[in-house]
């Protein structure tokens, strides 16, 4: 089925369809790399069959394409904390070229979200470099967060930043 048919299905009102198209793209690997939006979409999905394959799906491609970047910084904030995650993921995937996106991600780590949202965004900022050097100060508070996951991945941040 062509890959455009299967992102439609991601959207049909059945979940058995839906987790069939989900596993379809999983099985392209990176080949599925056009439906990146729609899968990090699919992992807010009500059936958890889904939400699995789309997680199966997404963790074989690779970085999105930089037009991706205004969609995926949309969804950071999402009500569903794996959309979240996934978006964070994929903005860090793209490394620089994610640069738009620093001033999103710091104020998810800043924010009082999900952790592992606030985590994702803060490692997503390290992958991002020194084009994230606005986001500093909020790394810097993040650096001292109770949560010793965010505090790591916040100092990881401020050194790739730097560098």
């Amino acid at each position: 089925m062509p890959i455009d048919h299967l992102i439609a299905a991601l959207s049909a009102p059945a979940p058995d369809k839906r987790a069939e198209a989900a596993e379809q793209l999983a099985q392209l690997g990176p080949d599925a790399q056009p439906a990146a939006i729609a899968l990090v979409l699919a992992c807010g999905d009500e059936a958890e069959e889904v939400r699995q394959w789309a997680t199966s799906a997404l963790e074989e491609l690779g970085p999105p394409v930089a037009s991706d970047v205004s969609q995926l910084i949309s969804l950071i904030e999402a009500k569903s904390p794996d959309v979240g995650y996934w978006a964070a993921t994929f903005l860090g995937r793209l490394k620089a070229e994610a640069a738009p996106a620093v001033d999103a991600l710091a104020r998810t780590v800043g924010g009082q979200g999900n952790i592992a949202v606030r985590q994702r965004a803060a490692w997503a900022l390290g992958e991002i470099g020194s084009a994230a050097a606005a986001a500093t100060p909020v790394l810097q508070k993040a650096a001292g967060d109770p949560d010793p996951r965010l505090a790591r991945l916040a100092a990881e941040a401020l050194k790739k930043i730097a560098e």
